[in-house]
Formats: structure tokens, C-alpha cells, sequence
């Protein structure tokens, strides 16, 4: 019985947040103005996450998504707190990821301002529906995913979707880097997968 408490009591214990009391973490940090330079700094594809809304599909422009995992396939998307498309990906539990095009600028920016209704977002673009969720056609790449899990930090929501349909084409990415879009320099096969 003396060699399990003495083991019990080497064992750390799991790590559960910041350690308290070490300055680092008492620290107010840089302000947002600072943070946001540096995320300027960050380059990234862009992409365009769709729901189906209570009134019609809704969508958003979104810089922050990546894989999380192959096996499951899992997508990470951050989601803009308040946005109503993130309230049809929490109702509906599915939404769409789309990769777009470098020639989709205008697509890009409809979908990220503020001041474009759901329906003029969508208006002349080609759509289809994949298990309920609206699809926009001619995007490099998408994928619907099924939700996994939504979790809030900060200011956005993380959303982790499971891919259950997915579709690449050929082309470049559009990029988004230092609060403007770019592309690609060098060559990119055209070779669908």
C-alpha cells in the first residue's frame, strides 16, 4: 500500500489553466491595436463559411479556418461573435467551407461587409444545395461540414466541424495578407484530388 500513495504523490497534477501567481500571466498584455498589426501579419486563405438560416441561407467571409484532423476529418473555423451565421451553424449543427478563388475578390468582399444583407450576398451567384447547407459554385474547394463543437474565446467562437462532403477544383487560392488580398507568385499544378 506504501509504494501506491508514494507513486499517487509523484504524479503532478493535470495542467487546468495558467499558473498563479507567475507575472506573465498577471500582465494586462498589448493592446488590441498592437495584436491586430501582428494578425495582420499572419497570411492566410480566404474563405467564405455558408448556413442555411431560418429565412435563407447566410454566410460570412472568414481568414481563420484550417484542418484539425485527418482522421476524423475535422475542419476549425473562428466564427465573429453575434454574426447570424453563427447562430445557423449552432441551430442547424452543418455549414460549408469555401476555399476561394484568386480571381473571387469581389465574391470575398460582399461576404464580409457589414452592411450587405443575406440576400444581396447571394444574389447573382450560382448556388446549390449539399445535405441542406448552400453550396456557392466555382470556389476552388469546399466542404460541408457536420458540427462538432463551438467553444467562445474572446471576441469569436472557435467552430469544429466534421467534413462530410467535399469537393477540389483546380486553381490558385485567394490570399489575405496585411489587410489586403494577394495571390499566389509561383505556379500551381492544376491537378484536382
Amino acid at each position: 500500500m506504501a509504494d501506491r500513495s508514494a507513486a499517487a504523490a509523484e504524479t503532478p497534477p493535470p495542467v487546468c489553466g495558467p499558473p498563479h501567481g507567475e507575472p506573465l500571466y498577471e500582465e494586462p498584455g498589448p493592446g488590441a491595436a498592437r495584436c491586430l498589426g501582428l494578425y495582420a501579419k499572419l497570411a492566410a486563405g480566404v474563405t467564405v463559411v455558408t448556413a442555411r438560416g431560418e429565412d435563407g441561407p447566410l454566410g460570412m467571409t472568414v481568414s481563420a479556418v484550417t484542418s484539425l484532423s485527418a482522421r476524423p476529418p475535422l475542419l476549425l473555423a473562428c466564427l465573429r461573435d453575434g454574426s447570424r451565421t453563427l447562430a445557423a451553424v449552432r441551430s442547424r449543427r452543418t455549414f460549408a467551407v469555401h476555399l476561394l478563388r484568386e480571381e473571387q475578390q469581389d465574391l470575398a468582399g460582399r461576404f464580409a461587409s457589414p452592411t450587405t444583407t443575406a440576400a444581396e450576398r447571394f444574389a447573382g451567384t450560382d448556388t446549390r444545395q449539399v445535405l441542406g447547407v448552400p453550396v456557392l459554385a466555382g470556389s476552388l474547394a469546399w466542404s460541408v461540414c457536420l458540427t462538432e463543437d463551438v467553444r467562445r474565446y474572446g471576441d469569436h467562437h472557435l467552430v469544429v466541424g466534421r467534413v462530410a462532403a467535399v469537393h477540389v477544383g483546380a486553381g490558385r487560392p485567394l490570399l489575405w495578407h496585411d489587410r489586403r488580398f494577394g495571390a499566389l507568385t509561383e505556379p500551381v499544378p492544376d491537378a484536382a484530388g
